[in-house]
């Protein structure tokens, strides 16, 4: 069983940070992929960010120069550091992570974590 568990959303102004936390758990075998996608009311999920296990990134085109994400692969943990916030960046934003678990180690499985909101005012 695996999970990934989101935290550091909340309510920001405008110009405002935040740094969202996603740490994957269970009987992980290795991480392929992890990354970040958001879903504002009324909107489809949408790709945010993403960090492969060789070291690439690759953002959003609404995000880059604002959004960085990196990783701590001993951790299994994924950050999104989310600089100069906008209200359009509110949304509920979702770990997801690309990984091969114990037990079916010639899979790529995907996991989603149940998210963290991100409320940006005016």
């Amino acid at each position: 069983q695996v999970q990934l568990v989101e935290s550091g959303g909340g309510l920001v102004q405008a110009g405002g940070s935040l740094r969202l936390s996603c740490v994957a758990s269970g009987s992980i075998y290795s991480i392929n992929i992890m990354g970040w996608y958001r879903q504002a009311p009324g909107n489809q999920r949408e790709f945010v960010a993403v960090h492969t296990s060789g070291g690439s990134t690759n953002y959003a085109d609404s995000v880059k120069g604002r959004f960085t994400i990196s990783r701590d692969n001993a951790k299994n943990t994924v950050y999104l550091q989310m600089n100069t916030l906008k209200p359009e960046d509110t949304a509920h934003y979702y770990c997801y992570a690309l990984l091969r678990a114990y037990g079916s180690t010639d899979l790529l499985l995907s996991y989603w974590g149940q998210g963290t909101q991100v409320t940006v005012s005016s």
